[in-house]
């Protein structure tokens, strides 16, 4: 006789997922390299609290104690590492974060943000966005240009592959050209924002000159530094 039910196994479900990370170059001298992270930190307190990070070991010779004296101190720093890049993986340690291959350049995104997308078939190459971009919120278009026609909240971050225009007041975050354009700009009507980047290079609220803030300012790269100067 049969048994009355017959025991099913259950599939694990699976489900791809992508995030996106800080991801760290060291170079040598390392505590050189981690002066600047100091400096970053205390320039932008939080800046990377609830941030993955991958490190690409791929400028640096380091052995397997290297290696872990450099996670130790990340840790000591808050800064949590997702995965490791760039180095042999007999050099790591089942301790030690997984070694990543395979990724790719994107933006930044923090955690359960509200994105806004350009819904078309064609895919564009400028967001055109008339509300403000409240707190907590973010933006992310890495295919070009984006236009907001409101203001870009404390805590609000805007990501553009392109320039970023925004034509009331900049209290959050805006970083442009994020896929390796130099040649983006970032244009507010009032500035007071919390960190501006483009192309990876970066200025904290406290590193704008202070005669700037509250008035037309853009940005831009002029090799590799960042420029900010009043808008005329």
């Amino acid at each position: 006789m049969e048994a009355a039910a017959k025991i099913q196994r259950q599939m694990v479900r699976l489900r791809g997922r992508s995030y996106v990370a800080f991801v760290f170059v060291p170079t040598v001298p390392i505590q050189d390299w981690l002066a600047e992270i100091d400096a970053t930190i205390a320039r932008s307190p939080g800046f990377f609290v609830g941030r993955p990070v991958v490190i690409d070991l791929s400028s640096v010779d380091l052995s397997q104690s290297g290696i872990g004296h450099l996670l130790t101190s990340l840790q000591d720093r808050n800064i949590r590492v997702l995965g490791i890049e760039g180095v042999e993986e007999g050099r790591l340690t089942p301790m030690m974060p997984p070694l990543l291959s395979g990724g790719r350049s994107c933006v930044v995104e923090p955690a359960a943000p509200k994105k806004a997308e350009a819904k078309t078939d064609a895919k564009p190459t400028s967001l055109l966005l008339e509300n403000p971009v409240r707190s907590g919120q973010t933006v992310i278009f890495p295919e070009g240009d984006v236009t907001i026609l409101g203001s870009v909240g404390s805590g609000a971050e805007v990501v553009a592959g392109g320039s970023i225009h925004i034509y009331g007041a900049l209290r959050g975050r805006a970083m442009a050209g994020v896929n390796g354009h130099t040649s983006a700009r970032i244009y507010c009507q009032k500035i007071e924002a919390e960190l501006l980047a483009i192309d990876g290079f970066y200025q904290t609220a406290d590193d704008i000159d202070a005669a700037l803030r509250g008035r037309p300012a853009q940005a831009w790269l002029q090799g590799n530094t960042m420029r900010i100067t009043a808008l005329n």
